[in-house]
């Protein structure tokens, strides 16, 4: 009888051995089951449905970079415009090697392919013609970039938190982010009334985005009012005489190449007449990181920077 109750208490203990490796956590916290759990992803094309994690990530615009840093990823391949300097210092910290797939408008489904990816996400605005294409590669999900505003960002940033299997840790980011969106929320006086302009300031004309632009978006929310309240075009080409219409209190320049429209203007009296110039509070600004990258780290780097500026 005792032989007996000894063999049972050692199966027992087999099967609860058996049990816990069937759910055994891999270093990353994640369990076998885990890894293999289905989940339909809901995005601007439709839904795609991914299994487990996604081990090889190609990012077609740099919100989707600057997502998956902030998540501790490295994409595969990053469509950074044949640029590694358009990649900004605070996501190149966070990132290792990654190979480039060509250009934001046109990246190469050959380079995207030869990478074997497990998930590829893309602009809705750039990427929604090559959709099929892209999906015949790898799931896919296509969301809000080049399109969205500062709450548009911070939606996609949750979708891609879901899409790559962390969602838990995609909630401790976010919420350090809103923390820090208070801190800098708070530096700003509340009876700051000044307007600001930010602009893409280029030879081939002034691009001003509004205030439902992602920069401008940013800015107003913590408390900084966009010159431009109207406009069906969140990036409006505007000249001279528009500016001087609008009169910014502040000019935020995102400035391309050497020469630029502003060094024209310089010389016309026009320009002298805006606020902004009259008070010297005119900023050149880094355009990669206030433009072209549009997430929750380059969100930060963005405001910080206009806090500098504007509050020395």
């Amino acid at each position: 009888m005792k032989r007996y109750a000894i063999l049972i208490s050692m199966f027992a203990f087999v099967i609860f051995l058996a049990a816990c490796g069937g759910n055994e956590e891999d270093s990353s916290g994640e369990s076998q089951e885990d890894k293999e759990e289905a989940r339909t992803i809901k995005h601007e094309m439709g839904e795609t449905e991914i299994t487990g994690t996604p081990e090889k990530v190609v990012a077609l615009e740099f919100s989707f970079v600057d997502n998956l840093a902030s998540l501790g990823i490295t994409p595969a391949g990053i469509a950074d415009d044949e640029d590694p300097e358009r990649i900004i210092d605070p996501v190149k910290e966070k990132i290792g090697d990654y190979t480039s797939v060509g250009t934001r408008k046109q990246p190469s489904l050959e380079v995207i392919s030869s990478l074997q990816p497990d998930l590829i996400i893309a602009d809705y605005e750039r990427h929604q013609d090559i959709y099929d294409q892209l999906s015949e590669i790898a799931p896919t999900i296509v969301l809000p970039s080049l399109s969205a505003d500062y709450e548009g960002i911070i939606d996609s940033f949750e979708t891609v938190a879901k899409a790559v299997g962390k969602e838990q840790k995609g909630e401790e980011v976010l919420k350090e982010h809103k923390n820090r969106m208070e801190e800098l929320r708070s530096q700003v006086p509340e009876d700051e009334s000044r307007t600001v302009l930010p602009a893409v300031v280029a030879d081939s004309g002034y691009f001003a985005h509004n205030f439902e632009s992602y920069t401008g978006s940013l800015l107003e929310s913590i408390g900084l009012e966009n010159a431009i309240q109207s406009g069906d075009d969140r990036y409006n080409k505007i000249n001279l005489e528009q500016i001087v219409e609008v009169d910014p209190d502040v000019m935020f320049h995102m400035v391309t190449g050497d020469k630029t429209v502003v060094d024209e203007w310089k010389e016309n009296d026009l320009y002298g007449k805006v606020s902004a110039v009259k008070e010297d509070q005119v900023y050149e600004v880094d355009r990669n990181m206030w433009s072209r990258f549009r997430g929750l780290i380059s969100s930060e780097k963005i405001l910080e920077d206009a806090i500098n500026h504007l509050y020395e």
